[in-house]
């Protein structure tokens, strides 16, 4: 498999520059900038992005790398603080811009085989406030703004270019193009990195490793574990047992909705431990978001791993582990895991075989396709991010069998409504709250003080940043009205219409 290197100087897009890569059909992987060169060197990468950065390259506590890299003759592309180390690097100079660029800026490109069909004068995104003012010694300038005289600049002997700009980001326009002229036109990829080879070659793989053991999956009903366990019933039918922790804190029916779909579709072996009350029991009296989140994830693994033990022929243990849960990070000088709930640290009493993490090369996006592939039901595979806490977190305050019930008939209610007009495609992520507030209301003449519910709705490419939806008014009044009408204890509905940042998706 063709594979090119994702080189991180703890830039916001590392992730996202690899997705941009595999949407072309060629594997991307991402290193810190702490890397050994020997071991990049013997990796046989068909091309290396340097990532973008927070920092200056003229400062040496900066994040930096062995100028070797730009001798391996290997193609090289630069991106922002990765375009400036490149010419740091090449005995360019690199120091604080005039005038700094973010946001949308008009890039006019030159002759050069990464422009290849794209037109003169674009839209880049920008974001830097450090600028080439000097290009290295080879290289010469390949495009340029109003502001910076520099904005691209190439050495085509070595097969190295870089541009100050963020291609990755749909924000700039051909910036789609640019990174398939640089894996294509540049690295020489074929493009073997297909999804229906990774589904073929995975199960062929799977059931060599596993043999005629079992293997143990714990299937919490959101998208990375429901498509392992699609992905382990394909390879060896019912050796696999997949354990189903319904701790209450589910949507409306989503756990009779899981239990359906995994004993119906697939061959395997289906436990689902219902163990609302010992989680409310946990929960009593707790408020605090972070405390709330650990006593579930705590107790989550506490009943998981009980259950584990009741295994007779445990075989193999399987996560749901896919490429972000455990990339290490460029950020800072010392790079470290990524916590991450599908990372289960297995107790020391309970013994496996193995550990098996059949989409630990996969992005989000990736499983997704995969899971459509193998025949999961969208509402599985297309699910929204939903917390690991569920609704333990969007719950403010206490948490209540009450006010759970509360939340769940408010939420069904509007996934039913934009189900219903089709606006739920115009969503990145859409879901109600019930803060920890009464208001006082008037149904039938009588006075009420009751729960409020929030909605909050956002359309975004990365989860990074945010913009509250505009839903239409008449589809807000009518999911309102329904949930005034038909959720019990509830008297008012507001809209939350703040951005990321300053806030985040969630509540808590």
């Amino acid at each position: 498999m063709e594979k090119i290197l994702v080189l991180d100087f703890g830039g916001q897009y590392n992730q996202l520059i690899a997705r941009r890569v595999r949407d072309n059909n060629v594997y991307a992987e991402i290193l810190p900038y702490t890397t050994p060169i020997e071991k990049i060197r013997e990796n046989g990468y068909k091309g290396i992005i340097f990532t973008g950065g927070p920092n200056s390259v003229y400062d040496m506590s900066s994040p930096h790398y062995s100028k070797e890299i730009l001798d391996l003759g290997v193609p090289v592309l630069g991106i922002c603080y990765g375009c400036q180390l490149i010419a740091w690097m090449s005995g360019g100079k690199v120091e604080t811009a005039p005038v700094s660029e973010y946001g949308k800026i008009e890039f006019t490109a030159e002759k050069s085989l990464l422009f290849d069909d794209i037109p003169k004068k674009s839209i880049v995104w920008m974001s830097h406030t450090d600028y080439i003012s000097t290009p290295g010694s080879g290289f010469r300038i390949t495009g340029s703004t109003d502001d910076c005289p520099c904005a691209a600049m190439e050495n085509n002997e070595k097969n190295i270019y870089a541009v100050q700009f963020h291609p990755e980001v749909t924000h700039s326009q051909f910036g789609s193009k640019i990174l398939n002229n640089f894996l294509y036109k540049i690295c020489r990829c074929s493009g073997d990195w297909v999804m229906d080879n990774f589904i073929e070659n995975t199960v062929a793989k799977l059931r060599s490793e596993i043999g005629d053991k079992n293997v143990i999956l714990g299937l919490s009903g959101g998208v990375d574990s429901s498509v392992a366990a699609g992905l382990l019933s394909r390879a060896v039918g019912n050796q696999l047992t997949c354990v189903f922790v319904d701790q209450g804190l589910m949507r409306k029916d989503e756990g009779d909705f899981v239990e359906k779909t995994f004993t119906e579709l697939f061959d395997m072996n289906f436990v689902r431990i219902n163990c609302k009350n010992h989680f409310l029991s946990k929960l009593k009296w707790v408020k605090d978001p972070e405390e709330k989140r650990k006593i579930i994830g705590a107790e989550f693994f506490n009943v998981f791993w009980n259950e584990i033990r009741n295994q007779k022929d445990k075989g193999f243990f399987a996560q749901g582990t896919i490429y972000p849960d455990c990339i290490e990070s460029g950020k800072g000088d010392a790079a470290v895991i990524k916590t991450h709930h599908n990372r289960v640290k297995i107790p020391s009493d309970v013994q496996f075989a193995g550990v098996i993490e059949p989409l630990c090369d996969l992005f989000k996006d990736e499983v997704r396709r995969v899971g459509e592939k193998l025949g999961i039901p969208k509402e599985l595979v297309w699910r929204q991010p939903f917390p690991g806490p569920g609704l333990g977190v969007r719950v403010i305050g206490e948490v209540t069998e009450e006010k759970i019930k509360v939340l769940q008939e408010a939420d069904w209610v509007l996934r039913d409504e934009m189900a219903k007009n089709g606006y739920e495609k115009n969503l990145a992520q859409f879901f109600c709250v019930l803060p920890d507030v009464k208001t006082v209301g008037v149904m039938g003449d009588h006075r009420t003080y009751d729960h409020l519910i929030g909605i909050r709705a956002v359309t975004t490419d990365d989860f990074m940043t945010a913009d509250w939806a505009k839903i239409p008014y008449d589809i807000l009044a009518k999911v309102s009205n329904r949930i005034t009408n038909e959720v019990a204890h509830v008297n008012r509905v507001v809209y939350d219409i703040t951005s990321k940042p300053p806030g985040t998706v969630e509540w808590e």
